[in-house]
């Protein structure tokens, strides 16, 4: 079953690494003197193979990975599987493998569409992967070099008087970029559109690279009652670039960013959105900085990519060998999320509202999860005259975050909890006969795992993301989280909605240890099950049972998210944008230095939380710097001739 591909797997990923993957020296391999030895190799030989590559000249110089072919698994579908023993580093290594082949292969997809325009035109055509041009990818000395003589100009003049004291150096503020085909009504924008509001123009100028499509009118106007987060971004960013015409030619992107000058360029693809996603574009090296952040949660395996957007307690540092980037260290909890910046989206409260009778229609936000019972009419299989619902588990993920494993302790946790219910999406409908039919083999066959499957209950897709999290606050008790996978965004939704969130901490991944971190900056560090899945039992079958607990535990959870004045460091947007802000700014004073390429943690000092009153002043500051930027574009057109 199950158990077997996941051998399966792992052993063919490790055969697959002995064979397509090789470690080389930079002065042993790509190049030789004249004599054909290889003992001679320079700096400037060395300089040009880390040029050849993308890796960065600040980057510790050692060896370097190549593969000649990419694992069989592609590294997103890697995140849920739940490897044993070597599974962190053989993700680590799939992730390599299509790092290394990823400009390749977008190089061979832009020849076969060229080759399909050329049949659609004449009939015929031969397929061609074209050479890389000889100046990519771009070098990352040399763009250092141009920052730093630049600054060095401006200095001279200040210092003669040919410029105000307090002119801006050119590389104040940072440039910085975010790519990504996900700007629309994607889950990444979902979270993070707020962010925009709150980056202080005196040290950063944000570029957004879409190069994805929009939402139809139709979806803002009917599916999103008039909501449109890329308008949100717009509205709020300095610059949008709307390079929907550059996807499948990342050679085009990278010169467009390139000539831009962005210094720092983030990206929130990875590997997902395959198909979408700039494929090959970071390999080219448009920008000296290179990071990832968001999306995709594990290391990208590109030598590449310089730095990943993390924690403490998601990645610490005995874990850096699973990674080929730099860690930026965020405090509190390096996940963006709006929650409690969106208007549409309201803090859970204490108290339910009483329904009307019962019976009653649902309605969101009105009766407990217990009355809601994930809108069964008959959640407990048999007549409810005497009995009612005890307790409601709730997980929102995808199926393909489900396992074997993790559906076992499902069944035995409500084996344990009389009358209690586990309340699924269907996320496909077409899974549900199979999961039904592995609960049925899988219960323990005792008298009250007889009629489990009466106990398990499945939500219809809600296409409004709004109405979708108020659905956690009015029909979940608490949330058992999937693992190897965690829930991302649905994680959040259901911390928003007051619903405790019971995850197990005890593996490497990334993806797997992000709810652990969550609970350690909300306060809830008993929700995180250290000792595995034993303990993520226990934990979920006392939440259920002790009253008293899961009351204090939800108490806790739902005053953070009514903190204000200041808020609390879990759902401040602003405060984490300031903290981000001040890693980019560490990052890039480091580079402009020469520094080495070396892990980076952000430390805040004194109080932090952000004010209401504050919310209101950073906006403004940061619409008043556009509007003067507009308005000075506006004058330099008008002007043009005579400037």
């Amino acid at each position: 079953g199950f158990e077997r591909d996941m051998e399966v797997i792992r052993r063919v990923t490790r055969a697959e690494v002995g064979v397509y993957r090789s470690v080389r020296q930079f002065r042993t391999a790509m190049m030789t003197s004249d004599d054909g030895s290889d003992d001679d190799i320079d700096d400037e030989g060395t300089l040009s193979i880390r040029k050849k590559i993308g890796i960065s000249n600040l980057k510790a110089d050692n060896d370097y990975i190549l593969w000649n072919r990419a694992t069989s698994v592609h590294p997103h579908m890697m995140l849920g599987y739940p490897l044993s023993n070597d599974g962190a580093i053989l993700k680590r290594y799939s992730s390599e493998s299509m790092a290394s082949l990823d400009e390749l292969r977008a190089r061979a997809e832009r020849g076969i569409l060229l080759e399909q325009h050329q049949q659609h035109r004449s009939g015929g055509g031969k397929r061609n992967i074209t050479e890389l041009p000889g100046d990519l990818p771009f070098s990352v000395l040399e763009m250092r070099d141009k920052f730093v003589k630049k600054n060095e100009v401006y200095k001279a003049m200040k210092k003669f008087g040919l410029l105000g004291s307090s002119a801006p150096l050119p590389s104040a503020p940072i440039k910085v970029g975010f790519v990504a085909s996900g700007f629309n009504t994607k889950a990444v924008l979902y979270l993070s559109h707020d962010m925009f509001r709150f980056f202080d123009p005196d040290i950063v100028e944000i570029h957004i690279f879409s190069t994805g499509q929009p939402d139809h009118p139709h979806f803002i106007e009917g599916t999103m009652r008039g909501v449109d987060w890329r308008q949100r971004v717009m509205d709020n960013v300095d610059y949008f670039h709307d390079v929907q015409e550059y996807r499948g030619d990342h050679i085009g992107l990278a010169r467009y960013i390139h000539d831009l000058q962005i210094h720092i360029l983030i990206e929130w693809d990875g590997y997902a959105r395959q198909g979408e996603r700039a494929g090959g574009l970071m390999a080219l090296r448009p920008a000296p900085i290179q990071i990832l952040h968001q999306e995709f949660l594990m290391t990208s395996g590109a030598q590449y990519i310089d730095y990943i957007i993390t924690d403490k307690n998601v990645s610490p540092l005995h874990l850096e060998g699973l990674y080929t980037e730099k860690f930026l260290w965020l405090p509190n909890h390096f996940f963006s999320k709006g929650h409690a910046m969106q208007k549409e989206l309201y803090p859970p409260q204490l108290e339910y509202k009483p329904k009307a009778g019962k019976g009653s229609e649902f309605e969101l936000g009105v009766g407990s999860p217990q009355e809601n019972a994930c809108l069964s009419s008959n959640p407990l299989g048999r007549d409810m005259d005497d009995e009612q619902v005890s307790f409601v588990y709730c997980n929102f993920n995808k199926f393909l975050k489900h396992n074997p494993e993790t559906v076992r302790s499902w069944i035995r946790i409500l084996e344990q909890v009389p009358n209690s219910i586990l309340c699924l999406l269907e996320n496909p409908v077409e899974g549900i006969p199979n999961l039904r039919k592995f609960v049925t083999e899988a219960s323990s066959g005792g008298d009250d795992s007889a009629d489990l499957n009466d106990r398990i209950h499945f939500l219809p897709w809600e296409n409004n993301p709004f109405d979708h999290q108020r659905r956690s606050y009015s029909l979940c008790n608490a949330m058992l989280d999937s693992y190897p996978y965690n829930g991302h965004t649905t994680a959040q939704d259901a911390l928003y909605a007051g619903v405790p969130l019971i995850t197990r901490s005890d593996g490497d991944d990334m993806s797997s240890r992000v709810s652990t971190s969550a609970n350690i900056v909300l306060g809830l560090e008993e929700m995180n099950a250290y000792r595995g899945i034993e303990e993520y039992e226990t934990i979920a079958i006392r939440l259920g049972t002790d009253k008293d607990w899961f009351a204090s535990i939800r108490t806790k959870l739902i005053e953070t998210c009514q903190q204000k004045n200041p808020m609390h460091p879990y759902w401040d947007v602003p405060r984490y944008v300031n903290n981000f802000q001040n890693g980019l700014k560490a990052i890039w004073d480091n580079f402009l230095a020469g520094n080495e390429i070396g892990h980076v943690e952000v430390k805040e000092e004194g109080e932090q939380g952000t004010m209401e009153i504050q919310i209101v002043a950073r906006e403004e500051k940061r619409q008043i710097a556009k509007d003067g930027r507009e308005q000075n574009t506006t004058r330099g057109n008008e002007h043009g001739d005579e400037l």
